[in-house]
């Protein structure tokens, strides 16, 4: 008897995008005045580089051009801040998450007849209530909207 195997290593996607690095706000160069202002520091520090020795370990100017372009990109641009998609989800949610997760726990480790439906009530309960905080947000938004368009 003989088989094949076929291994595949499996990354998700949100991990392999995931950036711990900063990231800055590039729309700001946009504006005329902030990208003459950050030209203007990246020429200065460069013209600082060039005066280095040339006997300076590769690696370590790479860290001074990097370091460099980082602490101007901070200092002209700023950083970018994430928008939050879901101003609905809050600590009341993360509680329905982790009921969620235990209950899965304790299926999976034992998937008897009463772990299943307290899996499928708690699973319920959460979809509901993550149902009703959507749809709390959605009217405020539009009784919002309709005072502001009279």
């Amino acid at each position: 008897m003989v088989a094949k195997l076929r291994k595949r290593l499996a990354v998700s996607k949100q991990a392999a995008q995931k950036f711990d690095g900063e990231r800055f706000n590039l729309r700001r160069l946009n504006e005329l005045e902030v990208k003459e202002k950050y030209q203007i520091e990246i020429t200065n520090k460069f013209a600082a580089l060039e005066n280095l020795n040339v006997d300076e370990d590769v690696n370590r100017a790479w860290e001074n051009i990097k370091e460099n372009i980082k602490t101007s990109a901070k200092e002209g641009l700023g950083l970018h801040e994430l928008k939050r998609h879901k101003p609905w989800f809050d600590k009341e949610c993360v509680s329905f998450l982790d009921q969620r997760k235990q209950a899965k726990m304790q299926w999976t480790q034992d998937p008897s007849r009463s772990n299943v439906n307290n899996l499928n009530n708690v699973r319920r309960d959460a979809s509901r209530h993550f149902r009703n905080k959507v749809r709390h947000i959605g009217k405020l938004k539009l009784r919002n909207w309709k005072l502001a368009v009279r």
